[in-house]
């Protein structure tokens, strides 16, 4: 992966991971048109370069996350964060497997695209509007209704802020509360890609920092993309948050089915595979 190559990508996942409209899906279908899908470090790459997109949440809602005698907000994203964990520790390799599929993400675009395009007329009632008022037990399934961007095009952001309305929060605090719990859910995909997970070689089993750190390219890659994805990120989000409490959801459910449709064409045309 060149350096252009990774900032290409760090954009796109600045841009996209707050954005309901899958940040993993737009990567894996820009990897596979720059001919660089499919080896080992792209796949650590494009989880590992959540850092950045993690490191912008915590620099814009500083006061929130350190905030340390208001301690039941850490509790409720731990619980958030289990469901993801459990079922991303056992499906590792099946989750590996769909992230390597356009098709995969053509479709689920264009669901949570219609998904979206209704979310407001399906969830109107909205009475929870501080994250005070989030309890335990909505917490927990606002993170079972995230485990659903384990199927690649669905979206952590849009899966999120989908169960947060389906618990009636209101749609900025949902999505406010998906950016809170972006950061355990994302920290604990990295650490796994990087220093739990294998990587078979030919000279055995290796540890993903051991790819990112065995070639001068794949460290500036890394860093570059981490620090490009934290900028692009940072604006992101600012803008979603002030379109969203004037706009809603609907121009984000148009475009999934756009970009879901037209996928489907370069697919059937052969170029996407």
């Amino acid at each position: 992966m060149s350096v252009l190559q990774a900032i290409i990508i760090a954009i796109i996942e600045g841009i996209t991971e707050f954005l309901p409209v899958s940040s993993t899906g737009h990567m894996i279908v820009a990897s596979s048109l720059m001919g660089i899908s499919g080896n080992d470090f792209t796949k650590i790459f494009e989880i590992a370069i959540q850092l950045g997109a993690i490191l912008s949440v915590v620099v814009l809602y500083w006061k929130k996350f350190f905030d340390f005698a208001k301690w039941q907000f850490y509790v409720k994203l731990f619980i958030a964060v289990i469901p993801a964990l459990v079922l991303g520790k056992l499906f590792s390799d099946k989750i590996d497997a769909l992230l390597e599929s356009p098709t995969t993400v053509a479709i689920a675009l264009l669901a949570g695209g219609v998904i979206l395009l209704y979310i407001d007329r399906l969830f109107k009632t909205h009475i929870i509007r501080e994250e005070k008022e989030i309890s335990y037990g909505r917490a927990f399934i606002i993170g079972l209704w995230q485990c659903l961007a384990m199927i690649p095009g669905v979206s952590r952001s849009a899966s999120s802020i989908i169960g947060g309305m389906q618990q009636k929060l209101t749609r900025t605090l949902a999505a406010e509360f998906s950016f809170y719990l972006a950061v355990p859910t994302m920290l604990a995909a990295t650490v796994y890609k990087l220093f739990l997970k294998d990587y078979p070689t030919t000279q055995g089993d290796i540890k993903g920092y051991e790819i990112v750190f065995g070639t001068a390219e794949n460290t500036t890659a890394f860093i570059v993309g981490n620090a490009v994805a934290f900028i692009v990120a940072i604006l992101a989000i600012k803008f979603f948050i002030g379109y969203l409490q004037k706009h809603g959801f609907k121009l984000f459910g148009i475009y999934r089915i756009i970009v879901g449709v037209i996928l489907l064409v370069l697919i059937y045309a052969g170029y996407l595979k």
